[in-house]
């Protein structure tokens, strides 16, 4: 599948001019008034160690007072201005990520790991807020600053202005170069390691009952250590880096203040300086390099926001693949009640996968059928129930109702069709909000009846009532009951056609025909439709009849 390229991601990371103009004007007179107050304090001193007349010194007290407070000032409106405009930024671009994501979700995302996903919405997509605040506004702060301060100390001084804008440069150049050797490859391991270690807890904690029952979980726990190990080193080495460069910093703005103060020392002498201006020339190189400073950290900002970027455009499609259903534009109304399943030579690709999935396949459901689906593994059965979902595009013809499901919107037809997974996913939330979602207006009378019809009233009671949590992912709950949960989630969906897809899977195989009698029992009536797709065998005495597939050549 073919992924956004990083420039939208950069250009939608940005804000727009008109936004972030006012926080770089703001950036740069807060830059030039620390430069202008260590400039005018230095002047003022040493000309007040001369005993003028105070009327001599006011220009300059107010002035040190004005920049003073305009420092401050300014660098907390470019604050304000500048993080409003690149979180608004920010917003659009999470949104944008969100909607290229979700049309392709979930059978469109297959080959990203879980870790890449979660990353990408959350960390790489914020640490592109770092474009315009780390990256552009210092860069360009740093240049009208550097630039201006060099013109001003020409006025007074050429020697003294052409070795401060020799000694800027060197440095700038000298420290960026300190931090590419010691930093850049860590810049570019730590975004990767950190999706490799979210990727890694995740499975580790999904499946941690798994790996300690088998007592896998020691090895796995020493990856994850050593995991977290190698990007502590990297952002130990990157930490490194930071403070190489500041020492280096601290280096050239200390050597072009002794360079200064040696080179106009003739002009001292013959009288072309002036005490106060001397003070001014030496010491301004201090102010100077502090913004300046900042071209070093911007590159490695640049670094990480580039890295991330990478990662956010290897992440997202530019555009959702053929295999993946869209919404028409537009989509019709499905008639009420229309519940009949009709497929005609339907057959359907994972995406990227040039193979057949599903080989072409005649079915029918109509209300009150229970039909089971058998087959090899590789035969297309999960393939079918993603198609019958809309997460996955067919060809040849799929009505539902009696309607084209290409002249319907997919979120329709997973109104009128439920597919329930083999691992049903289960919130972090009590039982009343894991079934409620389904259909917010039911009552907890309606809920607990549902419950009732599933089998788990009395495990209802137990737990002490529909208050109870089922944990992360359902950890408090066996598999069984996780699969009676959710099938009372889709009988309050008052869907019309369910889909079993491997409902035994997670549940004991002296349990697995009970299981499948009572979700059967609960599920089939004359106005529903319920498709199962077994592995394992099952009772002609649940099932009105059987269809079997075979793999796709």
């Amino acid at each position: 599948m073919t992924r956004i390229g990083i420039r939208p991601v950069l250009r939608a990371a940005q804000p727009p001019l008109a936004a972030l103009a006012p926080a770089l004007a703001l950036g740069a007179l807060a830059a030039g008034s620390s430069v202008a107050l260590l400039a005018t304090s230095a002047w003022l001193i040493a000309r007040a160690a001369e005993q003028p007349p105070i009327l001599f010194l006011g220009f300059a007290i107010v002035g040190v007072r004005a920049f003073a407070i305009g420092r401050a000032a300014l660098r907390y409106l470019e604050r304000v201005v500048g993080h409003d405009a690149a979180l608004r930024a920010l917003a659009g671009l999470r949104v944008s990520v969100f909607r290229r994501l979700v049309p392709v979700a979930p059978d469109g995302l297959r080959a990203a790991r879980s870790g890449d996903v979660l990353t990408t919405l959350v960390q790489d997509v914020d640490a592109l807020q770092d474009l315009p605040l780390r990256v552009v506004q210092p860069l360009v702060s740093a240049g009208v600053v550097a630039g201006l301060a060099v013109v001003g100390v020409a006025w007074v001084s050429p020697v003294a202005a052409l070795l401060l804008a020799l000694g800027l440069a060197a440095t700038a150049l000298a420290a960026t170069a300190v931090l590419a050797a010691l930093s850049r490859g860590a810049e570019r391991r730590i975004a990767p390691l950190r999706a490799d270690l979210a990727d890694a807890v995740l499975e580790y904690v999904a499946r941690w009952e798994t790996l300690r029952a088998f007592g896998a979980d020691a090895p796995r726990r020493a990856a994850l250590l050593a995991l977290d190990d190698r990007l502590r080193r990297a952002q130990s080495r990157q930490s490194a880096a930071a403070g190489a460069v500041v020492a280096l910093l601290t280096l050239g703005g200390g050597s072009m203040l002794i360079a200064t103060l040696l080179a106009v020392q003739p002009e001292l002498a013959n009288g072309a300086l002036t005490g106060p201006q001397l003070a001014m020339l030496v010491l301004l190189p201090l102010a100077v390099i502090e913004v300046v400073g900042a071209l070093p950290s911007a590159v490695g900002a640049w670094w990480r926001v580039r890295a991330s970027a990478e990662r956010v455009a290897t992440v997202v499609p530019e555009y959702v693949p053929d295999e993946i259903p869209l919404a028409p534009e537009n989509p019709r109304a499905l008639p009420a009640g229309a519940s009949s399943v009709r497929l005609t030579g339907v057959a359907a690709h994972w995406p990227g996968d040039a193979r057949p999935a599903l080989a072409p396949l005649d079915l029918e459901l109509h209300p009150g059928d229970r039909v089971v689906l058998q087959g090899p593994s590789g035969a297309g059965k999960t393939t079918l129930a993603h198609v019958l979902v809309r997460f996955l595009e067919h060809s040849g013809r799929y009505e539902l109702g009696g309607v084209d499901v290409r002249e319907l919107h997919p979120d329709e037809v997973r109104r009128r069709v439920v597919l329930l997974e083999q691992q049903p996913h289960l919130f972090d939330e009590s039982i009343r909000q894991n079934l409620i979602f389904a259909r917010d207006t039911a009552t907890d009378d309606e809920l607990v009846a549902v419950l009732e019809r599933v089998g788990l009233r009395e495990w209802l009671a137990e737990r002490g009532g529909l208050d109870a949590t089922v944990g992360e992912r359902g950890r408090l709950v066996s598999g069984g009951q996780a699969q009676r949960i959710a099938l009372a989630r889709a009988l309050l969906s008052a869907a019309p056609v369910l889909v079993l897809d491997e409902p035994t899977a997670n549940v004991d195989p002296e349990r697995s025909e009970a299981l499948l009698e009572e979700l059967l029992g609960a599920a089939a009536g004359p106005e529903r439709a319920v498709l199962v797709i077994s592995h394992a065998p099952v009772p002609d005495r649940l099932v009105t009849r059987r269809v079997r597939i075979a793999p796709a050549r």
